[in-house]
């Protein structure tokens, strides 16, 4: 059986494709997932390794990669989730069977107290988890 490939592209992959990726391999740890971006940092995010944690999902052996590593491989799905990767995504040259935005606010750029940022990461890791479990449920399964 085809296992099913996914990649995940942000700017940085370093918060929000990272959440995405991780959740996706803790609903189904058959699926083929990847996440990359089009201009990746140096290092995931802590905050977004902290609060994945929080919920049993290890992300933390995970880095960022660039989108180019992934242009010559076949996927089922290429799901942007910031909307500077949608608008500058790579052509992948007809090897894309679908190409999905879900696009997240970037919790890195909150400001403000500490509790106050923990808290907008949490909300945006809960919003990816419920649109990817949604996604997952509705279209893979």
């Amino acid at each position: 059986m085809h296992k099913i490939k996914i990649l995940i592209l942000c700017t940085g992959n370093s918060c929000r494709s990272q959440m995405a990726h991780g959740f996706l391999e803790s609903f189904d740890e058959n699926l083929y997932v990847r996440s990359a971006g089009t201009e990746p940092a140096v290092r995931i995010n802590q905050k977004a390794v902290e609060v994945m944690a929080e919920l049993g999902i290890d992300i933390s052996h995970h880095t960022p990669h660039p989108v180019d590593e992934y242009l010559e491989e076949e996927w089922d799905y290429v799901i942007t989730v910031c909307d500077q990767a949608n608008e500058t995504c790579p052509l992948f040259s007809g090897k894309v069977r679908h190409r999905l935005h879900l696009g997240f606010e970037d919790p890195s750029h909150a400001t403000g107290t500490q509790k106050f940022i923990h808290g907008e990461y949490i909300r945006i890791r809960d919003r990816i988890h419920e649109t990817f479990l949604k996604f997952y449920n509705e279209t893979i399964k």
